[in-house]
């Protein structure tokens, strides 16, 4: 039994999903966070958000959150009231009545304790570097790719700069007629 599934199974911890879209050259947004190639409605944005549904925490670093702005969140604002929200980061500021967490300097044992204390599954949204991050400690359980049918040449890397050599094993793949393809992976 791996170490994961001893933990899993002593604390009853949720699993860490990073579910995120990205181009057919590995980038979840194109140069200044463009994500214009991305499909913006259709099946695979419908199935995305009845997965959002079951996520009962959701964890990002700082300029994901920040990337709301462009969008219309105001500082403090929860961009999913339906889940606790927690941020990583040593210089976001945020107003006293913030509907979301910030926590500085993450940690793999902050990380574990979030997802031990979720009342489900921990939704990793984000970004590239966090997700690397996330990855170069072994802390993403499950991998859900949404890989849009572009090409963005440069931008935000899904897993930033992460050195470490990973295998996972896919456990599913859905076609859609957009020419998407949904790929999901286990650690």
């Amino acid at each position: 039994m791996a170490f994961r599934e001893i933990i899993y199974q002593e604390h009853l911890m949720h699993p860490i999903i990073y579910d995120v879209a990205v181009s057919l050259d590995g980038f979840i947004s194109g140069l200044s966070g463009d994500i214009s190639k991305f499909a913006p409605e259709g099946p695979v944005v419908d199935d995305y958000l009845k997965r959002l549904e079951t996520y009962k925490t959701a964890i990002m670093g700082r300029n994901t959150y920040e990337f709301g702005y462009d969008f219309g969140l105001k500082p403090g604002q929860n961009p999913y009231p339906h889940m606790r929200t927690v941020v990583f980061s040593d210089t976001l500021e945020l107003p006293e009545q913030a509907e979301i967490s910030v926590l500085r300097s993450p940690t793999p044992e902050a990380i574990l304790s979030l997802a031990r204390n979720a009342s489900g599954p921990v939704y990793l949204c984000g970004g590239g570097d966090f997700a690397g991050w996330m990855l170069d400690h072994g802390l993403i359980d499950r991998l859900i790719l949404k890989r849009a049918p572009c090409v963005l040449g440069s931008g935000t890397p899904l897993f930033g700069a992460c050195a470490r050599p990973i295998s996972m094993s896919r456990i599913r793949t859905e076609t859609y007629q957009n020419g998407y393809l949904l790929e999901e992976f286990e650690a």
